[in-house]
């Protein structure tokens, strides 16, 4: 397919209504060229032709006229482009559905690190229409050699030093953007240093990736394609909903001796602080870990959390609770908590430098949002406790406190289904 570029057509011939012949004054050649007009659509398709004999031209340009025909009539594909392309519209939708506030900013970013990362690498330059079966059923195997994981438990494998390069220039990127969204100018990166953690990369197992992540990520695949069906890009034959068979992988709770031993070793943890500052980011993390494991909060829900949507109340019997309204995910549920989680907050608000009714609960030193919800603190205090892997050799995450606390009820006798 070519542009037409109107300004630069000269020869135009019209062979019928909505199918022209022309050459352009653009280019060194006398080829011809047509345009087709779709049908019932205000869309053209041009063509070269590529041949300067006018009565093959005119065939040549009838035979185009057939195809568009044809491919209106059977849904096939009659623009070509990449799916590189593809996923930017798709992205540009997003992104409207944010503004509209149908989804979160962060789910857009997680679309667009998959988009650009993953499955560019995958198919970012083959043609949507030629991405069919066979390439949807091979991405498991595709991603499990060419990514890297976080957790143990999937196994591992030594890498090849092409897939290391690719590795570590993803790592770098990573830190790059991470730089540039903080206000920090990137970091350059020297030959040297970055064939020092290829070496690095391939002396040791690399971890795969977890199917829970292939899973995520062909999900958006699939949504992808059936964009590219619904903007007739494609058939309706390649619209993917048979997922191969993948484990689902579970954040593992901590048993309840494993909490009693994070909630000790959190206090001493607290009181061996050497400085303020420590003593201050200490203090906020150990409390975060409690109030995370004695109500069962999501990570954006502690994130999103501000002293308005906290407040003590009284249960049926009288006694002591506390109610937080939380939000998270796009949705928003109010909690019911025992008292001591109103103590773990009145501690925070202690020593928070934001204590407005319209500020964050969780916060810096200097009384800015915690973005990362002391990340590197918890993975610290988990490391200090000898917690930080799970039985089965799962990194445990800020998550964990949550299924601990789902654990926990239905310990209790509570219903799985009535966890909030």
């Amino acid at each position: 397919m070519a542009s037409d570029g109107g300004k630069f057509i000269i020869d135009k011939q019209e062979l019928k209504p909505g199918l022209i012949l022309f050459r352009r004054s653009d280019v060194k050649h006398s080829n011809w060229y047509c345009r087709v007009k779709v049908p019932k659509q205000d869309r053209y398709k041009t063509v070269s032709l590529k041949t300067s004999d006018l009565n093959a031209a005119r065939a040549a340009a009838w035979d185009q006229d057939g195809e568009v025909r044809y491919a209106i009539k059977h849904g096939v594909a009659l623009f070509n482009r990449p799916f590189r392309d593809v996923g930017k519209e798709y992205q540009a939708k997003q992104e409207v559905r944010v503004k509209r506030g149908e989804i979160t900013a962060k789910r857009l970013d997680t679309t667009r690190n998959i988009i650009e990362g993953p499955l560019d690498d995958y198919i970012g330059s083959v043609q949507v229409h030629l991405i069919a079966d066979e390439r949807w059923g091979d991405y498991p195997a595709w991603r499990r050699e060419n990514g890297e994981g976080r957790i143990e438990r999937n196994g591992s494998r030594m890498v090849s030093e092409q897939v290391a390069e690719k590795l570590v220039r993803a790592e770098f990127e990573r830190r790059r953007k991470a730089r540039a969204t903080r206000g920090f100018r990137p970091k350059p990166i020297s030959q040297d240093e970055f064939a020092a953690a290829v070496r690095a990369k391939m002396e040791k197992p690399v971890p795969y990736v977890s199917d829970d992540t292939i899973r995520m990520e062909m999900k958006l695949l699939s949504a992808i394609m059936k964009f590219a069906v619904k903007k007739r890009y494609v058939p309706a034959s390649h619209s993917f909903d048979d997922f191969p068979a993948l484990k689902t992988m579970q954040r593992e709770e901590f048993t309840v001796e494993e909490y009693r031993k994070l909630h000790t070793v959190g206090r001493s943890w607290v009181k061996a602080a050497t400085t303020d500052s420590s003593r201050w980011h200490r203090t906020m993390t150990y409390n975060l870990v409690l109030i995370a494991c004695n109500t069962g909060m999501r990570p954006p829900e502690l994130r999103n959390l501000r002293w308005r949507d906290v407040w003590p109340a009284k249960d049926r019997e009288g006694r002591d609770i506390f109610v937080l309204f939380v939000q998270g995910k796009g949705k928003s549920r109010k909690l019911v908590a025992p008292k001591s989680v109103g103590d773990y907050i009145e501690r925070i608000r202690a020593i928070s430098k934001a204590t407005e009714m319209d500020d964050r609960v969780f916060t810096t030193i200097t009384g800015e949002p915690a973005k990362t919800l002391y990340k590197a603190l918890i993975e610290g205090l988990l490391d200090k406790a000898g917690l930080r892997k799970g039985a089965d050799g799962t990194i445990r995450t800020t998550y964990c406190f949550r299924h601990t606390y789902a654990t926990f009820r239905l310990q209790m006798g509570v219903d799985v289904d009535v966890t909030p």
